[in-house]
């Protein structure tokens, strides 16, 4: 299943990022997940492409300041910046290529999730979605993973 595709019950996965949007619409995303240093530092530089139903999740071990570049990145991408709830607080679309400029998610973010531009106003993605990833502490997870 694809970006935007109607799923019957999302299953917890690190491979995958589920989105909810304030109107019920559900997603899937492939996941490449970013949680440390090295890892988050890289992100998606140099890629010539991102596939549609492709994400990269960055990880942080505590709610910060998030701050983003698109130095050597070499595709658009849409920045999601979550909050430890898992819920998007805010969306920064169509980031440019090779840009220097600080792109600033704000305080108290805990995931930023990278996708294709465009495709958060395409998907309806906005502030009030929410993710579904095992990496959301199941306590403070407004959708948590179904329990086992």
């Amino acid at each position: 299943m694809g970006a935007g595709a109607a799923l019957a019950e999302p299953v917890c996965s690190a491979g995958a990022v589920f989105l909810k949007t304030p109107g019920g619409t559900q997603m899937r995303f492939s996941a490449e997940v970013a949680d440390e240093v090295d890892e988050r530092a890289l992100g998606l530089m140099n890629r010539e492409k991102l596939a549609a139903s492709a994400a990269m999740l960055f990880v942080y071990q505590k709610p910060q300041r998030a701050m983003f570049w698109m130095k050597n990145t070499l595709i658009p991408l849409d920045l999601l910046f979550l909050d430890q709830t898992g819920t998007v607080a805010s969306v920064h679309a169509m980031a440019k290529p090779l840009d220097e400029s600080r792109i600033d998610g704000g305080e108290d973010v805990k995931f930023v999730i990278e996708i294709n531009g465009g495709l958060a106003q395409k998907l309806g993605i906005s502030p009030g979605t929410l993710m579904l990833h095992p990496s959301v502490a199941p306590g403070a997870a407004k959708w948590p993973c179904p329990a086992e």
